[in-house]
């Protein structure tokens, strides 16, 4: 068993680590508080080939694979979950779905310019009454006339309202099957499609500086040759993507919990009280201890699920694990770091603040907590 990262997933790793030290660190206090997307950390993101890290050459991606992958999502969250997420949200969910369903001329179209970075795409699953009950899905399509006629309301949608944002991929109801249950099917919406609308950005209590907002279709059309994949299996390709989203959010999970620990670390050993360093109390190095133990854990969980992914295995039941591992390590080491801050540690002025309040999404997203529980569950024939 080879625990060693190969040279170049090493280089990735570090052209991550070096970016996000460098140039999103000096930025993320005030991108959070003004809320103001990345556009120029996404720009220098793209010229440096992450906006399309895991995708082939040929389609204008970098051709890294998914470790790699998991490795620079880690890097960037350890500094900013917001400009993490932007990469994560347009890499697995924006851009995968056109890797994995679409035609060769809808890479071409799509896939090619999403992984240069030369725009970005939304992922609309999500609806007011269809989260964890995704298959409850209310957008309607309606083939007429050589167009989809679309209409509907998708919530809590990333990457899909900034000045970048090429189009959104939705799951939309498109007919009835023979058991009366309805046929859902992926369709291609782009951005200046009539009837198609984005309201203004959520107010979120974390992720403030990425885009995440509520779409609407009123009489939408968009031509029948926007279909994404076969009709009718539109919810199993998106199951399938949130495979792999997974992975992302395990990623994110476990750099924003390295970055607190860090931050932790770093305070302990310049805090004084009592005539010595707060680092010299035992209390505090159990803390530390225990942060470093499950954060190691957690990587390792989510590395091994970006191997199997690569290695072409079923890596759903260890992406599933690690998702869910992850989300709570990182609730619990976030905790203890603000914890080691005391009342600074209460301050926006300090990292740890906005990394408590960014923490919080990784328990929802990408299936909650409890839906991963009753997914593993299932996998494990219960």
């Amino acid at each position: 068993m080879n625990f060693d990262l190969s040279d170049e997933q090493k280089a990735i790793r570090d052209l991550a680590r070096d970016f996000a030290q460098n140039e999103v660190k000096p930025l993320a206090e005030a991108m959070d508080r003004d809320e103001a997307f990345p556009y120029d950390l996404v720009r220098k993101l793209a010229s440096m080939g992450f906006m399309g890290l895991p995708f082939p050459e040929q389609y204008g991606g970098a051709g890294a694979d998914t470790v790699s992958y998991a490795l620079a999502v880690m890097e960037l969250a350890r500094i900013d979950a917001s400009t993490a997420i932007t990469m994560a949200a347009h890499v697995s969910l924006g851009s995968t779905p056109f890797y994995l369903f679409g035609t060769e001329a809808q890479k071409q179209t799509y896939l090619v310019p999403l992984a240069r970075g030369e725009m970005l795409w939304g992922f609309g699953l999500t609806e007011p009454g269809a989260g964890s009950d995704a298959g409850n899905c209310q957008t309607k399509a309606v083939a007429r006339d050589g167009k989809w006629i679309v209409n509907g309301t998708k919530a809590f949608i990333t990457n899909a309202g900034t000045t970048m944002t090429g189009g959104t991929t939705i799951t939309a109801v498109t007919g009835s099957r023979e058991n009366g249950k309805p046929e859902i099917s992926n369709l291609i919406v782009p951005q200046d499609t009539p009837g198609f609308t984005r309201s203004k950005k959520y107010k979120k209590m974390g992720w403030r500086a990425s885009d995440t907002r509520e779409l609407a279709f009123v009489d939408a059309e968009i031509p029948e040759e926007n279909l994404l994949g076969v009709r009718g299996q539109g919810l199993q390709q998106f199951l399938t993507i949130l495979d792999g989203g997974r992975i992302s959010v395990a990623a994110l999970s476990v750099g924003l919990a390295m970055g607190a620990y860090d931050e932790a670390l770093a305070y302990a050993k310049e805090r004084k009280a009592f005539g010595k360093t707060i680092s010299q109390f035992q209390a505090i190095q159990f803390k530390l201890v225990d942060m470093l133990m499950e954060i190691e854990h957690a990587k390792l969980m989510t590395l091994k699920a970006a191997w199997e992914k690569d290695q072409k295995r079923d890596f759903s039941q260890t992406a599933s694990l690690a998702k869910l591992y992850a989300g709570e390590v990182s609730r619990r080491v976030v905790n203890e770091a603000v914890q080691i801050h005391g009342g600074y540690g209460f301050m926006d002025e300090y990292p740890v603040s906005r990394m408590y309040r960014d923490q919080k999404i990784n328990e929802i997203g990408e299936g909650t907590n409890e839906v991963q529980r009753v997914v593993l569950a299932r996998m494990m024939g219960l």
